[in-house]
């Protein structure tokens, strides 16, 4: 009898890759939509354009007060800075990107309310695409072809990350670079001899600006940069002719950016270092308990895919990675003050893991006919890939959907009409009398009309409480005391929950509502903020 002779196209193992094997596809040989970098990345781009035009909620207000807010005052010269633009602890090289945008849509005639406020979201889902490219890249180079579709479908798929991924956060972009990095980067490849040494510059030079445009970044980069010392053989050049010449150029040209905005020196990465290790400044906005990241945090953000990345982890064996990301986790425990923002970076990374859960279900083995119950074991393994997916999509989708069409749409969709009122000269002065900062500002506004919110700023003394806690703990004693000295506005905003005690006061000075905007179904860390309120002023 003639034997069978073996497949040529399949090639041999490699001794190399044992440590962290490549799944085996069935499919190896035949043309595949994501072998092309061009086409996933027109994947992504499609999808993350989609879905920033789907979010249409609010998250986090330095998506607005850090970020566009600025990016508003540099282009059309008005715009509120916070505190921490007077301390010096931010840099203007992420709202930089922002403030070209807006300049270009003014130049020609395209500030719109409309524009105004998806137009950021359009360009951040330009970077998110990126990011999503090389995660698919990190997970071929490290696992194969097929892990790297499962990978980027966790991504994709993943509710936090539709979610949070297309907001103008600065944690966005620090992801986009941590990805691009962590793929260049030779220690983190099975093979650091393989890679080009111009890999290397490139993945320092994304590095340099992650951590100028967030500081904490440089968590991530230590642990990577003593790993790629242990493995690299020329530690001197490493160190003197790449890290410090890169560090440096970065470093510099971000300085002076900030000296020609400023207006003086300042050295952000200090100043930040300074505020909020040395002095845990941003206590001031709340603190958890040191295991909120691993018990509540990351899981929350991980969501249905926790297990299938907890599987990866260890299936895989790849402890460099899943090693960052406990580095990280433990890292930012220590801090009082956490968000699930913060530790964004390391989620694509734990996604990156469920995909090798997902493709292992897939191909659990390479397929061997010649074994007996080989097919039993492949129609089981498909069973439970197609019966993972619909968890993963019963489980997520819906999830996203809320928390990007539902939850917490209020203040967005307020800003949205007092901008069209604002544009027909309807609208004179506003007051918002709710927690600060809980609106959007003068980049969705568009007109520089004088505006007033409860402030917030961190205190010199500790337990003197703020604008913003004063009213909250005695509404209408505040505003009573308030209205003796102000400028009474044309349009009030504020929440249902504090709009009930004070009705009887905005009638009593000649106020009357005008329109009310579905908020949130369940409070969040206040009293349930169901709707937010407008108020105009009916007096003469």
């Amino acid at each position: 009898m003639r034997q069978r002779q073996k497949n040529p196209t399949v090639p041999p193992p490699n001794p190399r890759t044992s440590q962290n094997p490549k799944l085996p596809t069935s499919e190896y040989h035949k043309p595949d939509l994501f072998s092309s970098s061009k086409t996933v990345f027109a994947i992504c781009l499609a999808f993350r354009v989609a879905n920033a035009l789907l979010v249409q909620t609010y998250f986090n207000p330095d998506e607005h007060w850090q970020a566009l807010e600025v990016a508003h005052r540099i282009a059309f010269g008005y715009g509120h800075l916070t505190w921490e633009w007077e301390k010096g602890i931010r840099s203007y090289l992420h709202p930089m990107l922002f403030a070209v945008l807006y300049k270009v849509l003014a130049l020609l005639g395209l500030d719109t309310p409309w524009l105004m406020t998806r137009a950021p979201r359009l360009l951040q889902s330009i970077f998110s695409a990126v990011g999503d490219l090389y995660l698919f890249k990190l997970s071929d180079v490290l696992f194969g072809d097929c892990v790297a579709k499962w990978a980027l479908f966790s991504q994709l798929a993943n509710w936090f990350m539709i979610f949070c991924f297309p907001r103008t956060l600065s944690n966005n972009l620090e992801t986009v670079l941590t990805l691009v990095s962590l793929y260049h980067w030779p220690c983190m490849r099975v093979s650091s001899t393989k890679v080009p040494l111009v890999s290397r510059k490139w993945s320092l030079a994304a590095a340099a600006l992650a951590c100028a445009i967030r500081p904490t970044s440089a968590i991530i980069w230590v642990y990577v940069g003593l790993l790629e010392l242990f493995v690299t053989h020329d530690r001197l050049k490493f160190i003197f002719l790449e890290v410090a010449p890169i560090g440096v150029l970065v470093l510099g040209l971000t300085c002076l950016l900030d000296r020609l905005v400023y207006g003086s020196w300042v050295l952000v990465p200090l100043n930040f270092f300074k505020f909020n290790f040395l002095s845990s400044g941003g206590d001031y906005y709340g603190t958890h308990k040191w295991h909120w990241y691993f018990t509540q945090g990351f899981p929350v953000m991980l969501f249905s895919f926790l297990p299938f990345s907890i599987a990866g982890i260890i299936w895989s064996k790849q402890w460099k990675l899943s090693g960052l990301i406990a580095w990280v986790l433990g890292l930012y425990s220590v801090l009082g003050h956490k968000e699930f923002r913060f530790v964004l970076p390391v989620l694509p990374i734990a996604l990156i893991f469920s995909g090798y859960a997902l493709a292992k279900m897939k191909a659990p083995g390479a397929p061997d006919t010649k074994k007996k119950g080989s097919l039993r074991s492949h129609v089981k393994g498909s069973f439970k890939m197609r019966l993972s997916i619909l968890f993963l999509l019963a489980t997520n989708i819906p999830m996203a959907l809320y928390m990007s069409l539902v939850h917490q749409r209020g203040t967005e969709d307020v800003m949205i009409f007092l901008s069209k009122e604002a544009r027909n000269e309807k609208v004179q002065s506003i007051l918002f009398l709710m927690p600060c900062h809980a609106t959007p500002y003068y980049s969705s506004l568009h007109r520089n009309l004088p505006m007033r919110f409860l402030d917030c700023s961190p205190s010199e003394e500790n337990g003197i409480p703020d604008e913003s806690d004063r009213f909250m703990m005695d509404p209408v004693s505040f505003a009573s005391e308030f209205a003796r000295n102000w400028s009474i506005p044309s349009h009030v905003v504020l929440f249902d929950s504090e709009e009930r005690l004070l009705r009887g006061f905005l009638i009593s000075h000649s106020f009357r509502e005008i329109r009310r905007f579905f908020h949130s179904h369940f409070k969040v860390d206040r009293d349930l903020q169901a709707s937010v309120v407008v108020y105009v002023w009916t007096g003469h």
